[in-house]
């Protein structure tokens, strides 16, 4: 049996023995229906040319193991480089987190249910009236994602630790935090 086979089955057994508390965390806050519901009704972020051409180059290198398509690459970086900038998330901090929730995989689905590359729970489209968003398509999850991750940063006054565990439902816990944080400063920090 080839190996994305066996993640694929190890992923429903999990799914279907997931823990109570997995779904009793993914409750919908108002407030963030909200957010999102006007997120997903809006349509460059980058500063000038030489601005993004140093930055995608540099972010295009680190992330070639993962994507190794050179145009994609840039297409995902450019995406992520505007969402996060929509919503004045540093870009260097949704890569972290969508190389420890996904690894850049777009079609990626958790044992809970969430989807694409940042790993946005589907029940997010029925709550801000937007069923037929696709959130295994790029621009769509990663809209969704960084304004549930800038949500929640705003929400924990800046606490990264906090707002990262509340993005990945795991608040009170340091396991996904420290990974995303250890990514940040490891990898895809600029200094």
């Amino acid at each position: 049996m080839d190996i994305r086979r066996q993640i694929i089955l190890s992923s429903i057994l999990l799914a279907l023995c997931a823990p109570a508390w997995v779904a009793a965390e993914q409750v919908p806050d108002p407030e963030l229906r909200e957010i999102l519901r006007a997120a997903a009704g809006e349509a460059d972020s980058f500063g000038d040319r030489f601005d993004a051409e140093v930055w995608l180059t540099d972010m295009s290198a680190r992330l070639e193991r993962q994507v190794r398509d050179p145009d994609e690459r840039i297409e995902i970086l450019t995406r992520i480089h505007y969402e996060a900038s929509r919503v004045e998330l540093p870009p260097e901090l949704v890569l972290a987190v969508i190389e420890v929730e996904s690894n850049f995989d777009p079609y990626a689905i958790s044992v809970a249910g969430a989807l694409g590359l940042m790993q946005v729970m589907p029940f997010w489209r029925e709550e801000i009236g937007r069923p037929n968003d696709n959130l295994i398509r790029v621009d769509t999850n990663l809209r969704y994602g960084c304004t549930i991750l800038k949500f929640y940063l705003d929400k924990e006054n800046g606490d990264l630790r906090r707002a990262l565990g509340r993005y990945n439902g795991s608040l009170g816990r340091r396991k996904y935090p420290n990974k995303v944080i250890d990514k940040l400063s490891k990898k895809w920090y600029q200094g």
